[in-house]
């Protein structure tokens, strides 16, 4: 019989680029004190446009971590997913050497919505200027996998990539496919989401949205889990991780940061918020079943947080069905509120807050939120004191999507 020890799957590295901070450091401190940067939307083109408040990321300037060959192949979504990437890569001191070296190191990226900016601009000069004006990387910067691509090409790292094209819960199972890869052998996979929703085209398909707030009051656009509470607001930027094999990572003298112990994926049909409950539900019991994680060993929960009435009711009973007489007693908290909704890239900004959490021993609060109408535990105002050795992050997606991610503490032991 094998005594070997089974792969585990951790993280060593978190990059990250928010409304709320353009380095990781910078996110979770204003994460900690529950910040909120939800302001009037700037950028050019929108003006006219019914949404007005939105998480914009202000003071971004690709060109102090990317090289111009690769900006101006790229849209504006590929510029906050390659710098959160070599951010992610830097925090980790993962550098690739020797000719068998990359290929282990494999890109997974999450998208919902591609290149929507550079895609609009190339269109125009076609529809204004014809066809001899549209660039050539039109035809790669808007595609869904242009992240991958680009990140995979400017790091030279050629072990398994992919992408996952989906709703706001892709962000989840984008890390669950990069926890996979390195339990059946690849040696550490850079994974994440990073959207750029922000652009004239980009909103006006967002419009179709029932879910979308459209409040102009930054302060009350987006308050889930209340009475008050009117639907969600769009964010940009979004987390890239390193995902890594645990010995690997020790050998090399990595600090292993968190343990991705779980994960559980349903669907259940778009804007059927109330059949999201059963299908979160599930979700979260097949992440626990996987992390080998009963119910009262949750400390912490980082909600979905929709903002809209049936849906926040809906995720509310999905973790009773889940976790029991538990569920009213484990912290929830939905940092979001206080930066939007980044598609793919919300769920993976809430694990890398959820990592942080549990080493730095505090629940972040949620912003703009100061009652509630659901039988949760919400932490408001102010972060709360506790340790914590297992997180479980929440994502729901406007296509009918539901995921869970358990993540553990990087001390805890394998269980």
């Amino acid at each position: 019989m094998s005594t070997e020890r089974p792969r585990r799957a951790v993280v060593t590295g978190i990059g990250v680029i928010a409304p709320n901070g353009l380095r990781a450091d910078a996110y979770w401190k204003s994460v900690r004190e529950g910040l909120g940067v939800l302001d009037r939307i700037t950028r050019e083109g929108c003006e006219d446009l019914p949404l007005k408040v939105a998480g914009e990321v202000r003071g971004f300037d690709p060109s102090d971590l990317i090289e111009e060959p690769f900006l101006v192949q790229t849209d504006r979504f590929s510029h906050y997913a390659m710098a959160a990437a070599q951010l992610a890569l830097d925090d980790a001191g993962l550098v690739h050497d020797g000719p068998e070296e990359p290929f282990s190191i494999g890109v997974v990226t999450a998208a919902g919505s591609g290149g929507g900016e550079f895609g609009q601009r190339e269109l125009q000069k076609l529809w204004g200027q014809g066809s001899k004006f549209v660039g050539p990387y039109q035809s790669i910067a808007w595609f869904y996998a242009a992240s991958t691509g680009q990140i995979s090409i400017r790091s030279g790292l050629k072990g398994p990539c992919g992408v996952v094209a989906s709703d706001e819960a892709g962000g989840l199972d984008a890390i669950a496919h990069a926890a996979q890869g390195v339990r059946r052998g690849t040696g550490a996979v850079l994974v994440g989401a990073a959207e750029a929703p922000l652009a004239p085209y980009s909103m006006v398909c967002q419009l179709g949205y029932p879910e979308l707030s459209t409040v102009e009051d930054p302060d009350r656009a987006y308050r889930p889990f209340t009475s008050a509470a009117c639907g969600f607001v769009p964010a940009e930027g979004g987390a890239m991780l390193v995902v890594e094999e645990e010995s690997r990572a020790l050998d090399r003298g990595a600090a292993v940061r968190a343990v991705v112990a779980g994960h559980g994926a349903t669907f259940t049909g778009a804007s059927r918020w109330e059949e999201s409950r059963e299908g979160l539900a599930r979700a979260i019991r097949v992440a626990l079943d996987e992390a080998g994680c009963a119910p009262e060993e949750v400390d912490v929960v980082f909600a979905d947080a929709l903002g809209v009435p049936e849906a926040d009711r809906a995720e509310a009973l999905a973790i009773a069905d889940a976790l029991g007489a538990h569920a009213t007693r484990v912290a929830v908290t939905a940092p979001k509120a206080g930066i939007g909704r980044a598609y793919c890239g919300a769920p993976v900004l809430d694990t890398a807050a959820a990592v942080f959490a549990m080493e730095h021993g505090v629940v972040p609060p949620t912003p703009n939120v100061f009652d509630i109408c659901h039988d949760l535990d919400l932490v408001m105002s102010r972060a709360r004191p506790a340790e914590l050795r297992t997180a479980l992050v929440l994502s729901r997606g406007l296509m009918g999507s539901n995921a869970a991610l358990v993540v553990r503490r990087g001390d805890e032991s394998a269980r």
